[in-house]
Formats: structure tokens, sequence, C-alpha cells
């Protein structure tokens, strides 16, 4: 199925900034979660509302939350999938954080009948 939305914006990486994590070599989970996050139906155009729940084992950096904030609000204006939010979502955090391990769990609103969660994760080598 092709994708009939033209993309009015584009998802923005470079708004994500990190700090240092100040106890390296000591595994904590940190978990983040957002009912805010939204993107559009990259077919009718209409919003899709997600609840997301990122997971990480830090390895030197943390995620610093106001740009993470700023970052989800650059795919307001994509048409994009719910699976390709996720993995988009998972590469660019593991790009800049270069974690541990990383999960990403999100909880789409109901469309059509249906909810969808989508998970993705990475644990590194």
């Amino acid at each position: 199925m092709e994708n009939k939305l033209p993309v009015f914006d584009k998802v923005t990486p470079p708004l994500l900034e990190v700090i240092p994590y100040e106890f390296v070599g000591k595994n904590i989970n940190v978990c983040i979660e957002s009912e805010e996050f939204t993107c559009l139906c990259p077919w009718t155009g209409l919003p899709d509302f997600a609840y997301i729940a990122i997971n990480y084992v830090p390895n030197e950096t943390v995620i610093e939350l106001k740009s993470l904030k700023m970052y989800f609000q650059s795919y307001r204006m994509v048409g994009m999938v719910h699976e390709s939010a996720v993995n988009n979502i998972l590469c660019d955090l593991i790009s800049i954080l270069k974690p541990k391990e990383m999960s990403i769990d999100m909880e789409f609103g109901t469309r059509g009948g249906f909810t969808t969660t989508v998970s993705a994760e990475y644990i590194k080598k």
C-alpha cells in the first residue's frame, strides 16, 4: 500500500541531547514514559496518539528530557506507520546514547476498533 500523505515536516534527531552519566559502570534502569506522542496516519492524515515507554541501561550518557520532548514533537506532522515510529525512535536514541540495553513500547490509541502495541529492543553485544 502506497503512502498517500506527503510528509509535511521531518523528524529531527539533532534535537536530542545527552548529559554525562555520573555512575559509569553501575547498571541502573531508566524508565521514561509519556502519553503525549503523536504522529500522522500516512493514508488519512489523521493523528495517531500513543503512550510510549522507554527503558534503558545507560553506558556513559543519559538523555536530556527537554530535548527528548522536542524530538517527540517533531513527529507531530509526519505521516508514519506505528512500526516505523518505534524503530526510528530506537535507532535515534541508540545512536546518541549508545546504551547497554534499550527497549521501547508504544501503545497506540484505538483506531477502527484496534489498539496497537509495538515493541522494539536493543542489547549491546
